[in-house]
């Protein structure tokens, strides 16, 4: 008889959300907004210690992926600009996903800010659009229309600071020092498309983006891209640094009514 939840071989001891994220074979359909906001917006959000970036940008993208190994599924990736010991990359705030095989490897493996939500993208012809609802408020919206294509920009790689923690058990704080992860996501695009279009952020008391105010939209677009990413432990960070911070990650129901 097989128990299914006993000791594996190693050769069964497979990540496969890790695996397909460095396998170079994730394609995704994705639009983009990139907009200007306040520097001191910026500043208030970034845990030591990262540092505000050169300009205060903030990069929303909504996405499918086409992940081998898994249902196709739908993405958000909100973060600001940021910078740490001289590397400009960016901190993501928030990163909705529609299944839970996408939330909970990356949450566990890299720290990064993972929730379930539902996220999708439409096109009807020129006119695109992509959502993230959560907990019934619509959060995120960028739409428009396909307005030209652009020349494909050559393969790039992007830093993203994540702190990968954990709570104590006695729920005083963390059971180490987080760690401070930079992960490397190595960008190819098959598509790239100018879009006429907007960002619109939606009140939302326990995902609020709407905080980070978009003063002036730099660029939108759609692409046909694909990713492969890895990540490292850069160093440790003391707790005190991060616990202000952690209701960034987590959800304070409290807000939609609850005790």
């Amino acid at each position: 008889m097989s128990v299914r939840y006993g000791a594996r071989q190693p050769e069964q001891q497979r990540n496969r959300e890790l695996e397909a994220t460095q396998s170079g074979e994730i394609w995704s359909q994705a639009i983009t907004a990139i907009y200007e906001t306040d520097p001191e917006i910026i500043a208030a959000v970034l845990p030591p210690p990262l540092e505000p970036p050169s300009e205060p940008l903030v990069r929303a993208t909504i996405t499918i992926v086409d992940m081998p190994g898994l249902p196709t599924f739908g993405a958000g990736y909100y973060a600001v600009r940021a910078r740490h010991e001289g590397t400009e990359g960016e901190y993501p705030l928030f990163m909705p996903m529609t299944t839970e095989q996408a939330t909970v490897g990356g949450r566990e493996t890299y720290g990064e800010p993972k929730k379930i939500a539902n996220v999708f993208v439409e096109r009807d012809g020129d006119h695109v659009r992509g959502v993230v609802e959560r907990l019934g408020f619509t959060v995120i919206e960028i739409a428009g229309r396909i307005a030209e294509d652009l020349p494909l920009p050559g393969e790039r790689t992007k830093t993203d600071f994540y702190f990968k923690f954990l709570m104590n058990p006695d729920g005083k704080g963390f059971d180490n020092d987080p760690a401070l992860v930079y992960c490397y996501k190595k960008e190819r695009a098959r598509v790239l498309q100018r879009i006429e279009g907007r960002i619109t952020l939606g009140e939302s008391p326990v995902d609020p983006v709407a905080d980070i105010v978009v003063r002036e939209v730099r660029e939108v677009t759609f692409a046909e891209r694909t990713t492969f990413q890895t990540g490292e432990i850069h160093s440790r960070v003391p707790s005190d640094w991060l616990l202000p911070y952690v209701h960034q990650r987590y959800d304070d129901l409290s807000v939609l009514g609850g005790k």
